[in-house]
């Protein structure tokens, strides 16, 4: 197999591109600019192309395909030869979809929690030592990759709402045709992609029509939406398996889960972990895993790379890095670490970075979602707005979009890193939501610094 790639040094395009490389293809790729860590990536593969830009050279009749990616334009010179040539053109999923046809394919959707879910299934499968590929979102680790495409018979995936590429605008999780599928449940994001609910709502009611005839859904019964959009879908056809919150007990900072009558205890928490855990049970399940093993290798389990993810800690301070920045994903990551420490004060940074967190129109959404915090703050750079063009966002608009009293608005780095410095953080849990970087600010060595001092 010969394979090109238009745009390989995205993130998860190089991914795909060097297990592909790993399976015994020929690899070919270019881009106009390609970044860490995929730089070295695609260096160390052998997959670096000999020099940046465009090359439609690269587009001869004898490839069986061309993988497109999404930072490529629709007047891509490659793209512009590749149809003139009449050549095959994917997009990443449709690729994904067309490397496994003859697996049995289980497919991660929802607005929240798609990693996480993703990623205990990939843990327990591995632990047990079973054969799968693989496509998530994150790096995790025990896996060197984020995509793995070999001739295993099982694949899990993680399917986002995104477009798939310049051509082929319907979302990523569309192309999939799961076996097994998963929605972790529905909450409206990406307003610049879907401006309405509705719009929104519909790829969720299409993505159920597409889960192959005889197919599983497991889906998070406890949202109302999602709950309502299952009501009116296909019955003739597909198995239905709820999930909620499992049966569990918290004792000194520590979570004991119990399924299908067996007990064990989790390194990760959150009401939201829990449901996550019961989904991927309800998964491992369809391979023919059963609690008494799915239980001891979901011990084991860390979390995903911001998920939760524990910087550092003392006997009475624990901080911890959070990708979450939608308002759903903000107010369960809140409750999880208050309900898992609720003697000690919790203290929780928001960074607005994401085109929709930054909308002025978007910020009602957030209404209510800090409150269970003693202390928060939400974060945003002048920067972040002028890069997507958007409009100046005003402090006030905030303040009433989150309805927290006390809340504090900041947009300077340095004013960030007073308001950082100032917290005591005795008996107290500092919590970090961000897909950005807060400016550039030292998160890591913040976290170090303030558990070495705080006792």
């Amino acid at each position: 197999m010969k394979v090109h790639f238009i745009s390989i040094g995205g993130s998860v395009m190089h991914q795909l591109a060097i297990a592909l490389k790993r399976k015994g293809y020929q690899v070919t790729g270019t881009d106009d600019e390609i970044f860490e860590p995929a730089l070295g990536n695609l260096a160390a593969e052998g997959l670096l192309p000999a020099a940046m830009g465009w090359q439609p050279d690269l587009i001869s009749p004898d490839l069986d395909a061309v993988i497109l990616g999404m930072h490529a334009r629709i007047d891509n010179p490659e793209l512009v030869k590749a149809r003139e040539l009449g050549l095959k053109i994917y997009s990443f999923p449709e690729y994904i979809y067309h490397e496994s046809r003859q697996k049995q394919r289980i497919v991660v959707g929802g607005s929240h929690g798609k990693t996480t879910t993703t990623s205990m299934i990939m843990h327990v499968l591995k632990t047990l030592g079973r054969d799968f590929d693989y496509l998530v979102g994150a790096r995790l680790n025990g896996f060197d990759q984020s995509v793995k495409i070999t001739d295993s018979p099982l694949i899990v995936c993680e399917g986002d709402e995104y477009p798939a590429s310049a051509i082929e605008r319907k979302p990523k999780f569309h192309f999939l045709f799961p076996h097994v599928a998963i929605l972790t449940g529905i909450a409206w994001d990406h307003i610049n992609v879907f401006p309405t609910f509705e719009i929104y709502l519909e790829q969720f009611r299409i993505f159920i029509g597409k889960i192959e005839a005889g197919g599983l859904l497991i889906y998070n019964e406890t949202d109302p939406v999602l709950a309502a959009l299952v009501d009116e879908c296909r019955r003739e056809d597909l198995r239905y398996q709820p999930y909620g919150v499992p049966e569990h007990t918290i004792s000194n900072g520590a979570t004991t889960v119990t399924l299908d009558g067996v007990s064990g205890s989790l390194q990760v928490f959150g009401n939201h972990n829990l449901m996550n855990l019961n989904a991927a049970f309800y998964a491992c399940r369809e391979t023919g895993i059963a609690a008494a093993d799915f239980i001891p290798a979901i011990g084991s389990f860390a979390g995903a790379s911001k998920r939760l993810e524990l910087l550092a800690a003392n006997n009475d301070t624990n901080v911890y890095r959070d990708f979450a920045h939608a308002p759903s994903k903000v107010k369960a990551t809140i409750e999880a670490v208050k309900k898992q420490y609720p003697e000690r004060r919790l203290i929780a940074l928001l960074e607005l970075h994401t085109y929709s967190s930054l909308n002025a129109d978007f910020m009602e959404q957030y209404q209510h979602v800090m409150d269970e915090a003693d202390e928060a703050a939400v974060f945003y750079s002048k920067h972040a707005l002028e890069i997507k063009k958007m409009p100046e966002l005003a402090a006030d608009k905030v303040v009433t979009g989150f309805a927290k009293p006390g809340l504090e608005v900041i947009t300077d780095r340095d004013t960030l890193q007073d308001w950082l410095e100032a917290r005591n953080y005795r008996q107290s849990n500092l919590l970090l939501m961000s897909s950005g970087n807060y400016d550039g600010l030292d998160m890591l060595t913040f976290a170090k610094k303030i558990t070495q001092t705080s006792t």
